[in-house]
């Protein structure tokens, strides 16, 4: 599925992969985030099989002209883990509202595991 907007120069249409990469990009530049990580049991079998998931770690779900985003991360050992997960919330939120141009309702993250 895709988001949709429409301006003067007419209709845009933005995947939900294109989102996850940005998306992906952003929390990885992110301070105290050590990698991105599979958000489930069928992605973890898909990546033993050779099936590479494009943006691991991420789940974008469009409902109309809003976002809803899950982000699954290892953060790094030693940092206050609310304070990066915020970061973490506010910087995508920030980013993808920019780049898309459109509203980011829900942004979750997840934190799976800590890492030194």
């Amino acid at each position: 599925m895709a988001v949709s907007t429409t301006n003067i120069y007419g209709k845009i249409l933005i995947s939900e992969e294109a989102i996850a990469r940005i998306v992906s990009h952003v929390a990885l530049d992110c301070y105290g985030i050590v990698e991105l990580v599979s958000k489930g049991v069928k992605d973890s079998v898909d990546g033993l099989f050779g099936k590479k998931t494009r943006c691991p770690g991420t789940k974008v779900v469009t409902n109309g002209d809003k976002i809803f985003i899950d982000v699954y991360v290892i953060i790094k050992f030693g940092v206050s883990l609310s304070a990066v997960a915020e970061a973490l919330k506010q910087t995508i939120k920030y980013s993808v509202e920019h780049s898309a141009g459109m509203v980011v309702d829900t942004v979750n993250v997840n934190i799976v595991g800590v890492k030194l």
